[in-house]
């Protein structure tokens, strides 16, 4: 197996092709190719800057990773479907082609039987299987639904470059048998599709700090309970004061000290100090 080298992908797909007969399968596939060959020339990419993979109904091209991933995308979003219009005004109702398509980048192997090898290409194929990337085509009266890979997505798609509109792409999640896949969706998103797009109200908020926990507010002193009748207004002690009842003990902010208390200067206060709260002693 030769050592793992970037790629960009590109795989399209016909749909329904199962329900065809073999001659409409055959002349599907060659149509298929067509459409294929003239994206990638039309993108600058010609035979010696890609390998061509048949799946079938399908066909898969590893292309040079120094090749314009951004005039790929430019070429499948205007001449694609170009040529399906072209095409398919022309062709029987069993004769239509409609397309999925999928532009993902990451590093690929080939064995020593000519297979690819490559968790980044089997991420791309299914993207192509997704459902909702088919559910999105049958919404598609152009014929021709593409999903790109989150890495095309941040290298290219999102810099809004000409004939590559970004506000047209659309988040969405898809899920496999290796987890959830991120991507992004050319057009609409298709109706009653589920896990696609950014966080729902549903989901937990993400964080804004560096810890999960916000950090608390200011902290609030309650309320002074109103005085007893008949008893003398008495102005709320300050943190750490002492206030001194008429009649009764002086307090000094929390719990109750009993006894005659000595400072350490040399003062004394006789009878209970309360530091704070109340006692059942007090008249």
């Amino acid at each position: 197996m030769t050592d793992p080298v970037s790629r960009t992908m590109l795989l399209l797909d016909i749909e329904k092709y199962s329900d065809r007969d073999d001659v409409e399968q055959a002349y599907l596939r060659r149509v298929l190719y067509d459409i294929a060959d003239r994206a990638l020339e039309r993108a600058g990419i010609d035979e010696t800057r890609r390998l061509r993979a048949d799946r079938g109904d399908s066909v898969m091209e590893l292309i040079d990773a120094n090749a314009s991933v951004t005039a790929l995308l430019r070429a499948l979003l205007t001449e694609v479907p170009s040529q399906l219009h072209g095409y398919n005004r022309l062709a029987s109702r069993s004769a239509q082609i409609r397309l999925r398509g999928v532009v993902a980048t990451g590093y690929v192997a080939v064995d020593t039987h000519g297979g690819w090898v490559g968790s980044d290409l089997n991420h791309a194929c299914r993207l192509l299987d997704a459902p909702l990337l088919r559910a999105a085509l049958r919404e598609r009266t152009d014929g021709f639904a593409l999903c790109v890979s989150e890495g095309v997505h941040t290298g290219i798609v999102r810099h809004d470059h000409h004939g590559i509109p970004a506000d047209d792409f659309h988040p969405v999640t898809v899920t496999s048998k290796n987890g959830p896949l991120r991507a992004w969706l050319h057009g609409p998103v298709p109706h009653g599709t589920q896990n696609h797009g950014d966080t729902g109200a549903g989901e937990a908020p993400v964080p804004t700090t560096s810890g999960d926990v916000p950090a608390p507010g200011p902290r609030t002193r309650e309320a002074p309970a109103p005085p007893t009748p008949g008893a003398h207004a008495q102005p709320a002690p300050a943190a750490g004061g002492v206030v001194f009842n008429l009649g009764g003990s002086p307090r000094i902010g929390g719990s109750l000290v009993g006894g005659d208390q000595h400072g350490v200067s040399g003062g004394q206060v006789t009878g209970d100090v309360h530091l704070g709260g109340t006692t059942g002693e007090e008249s």
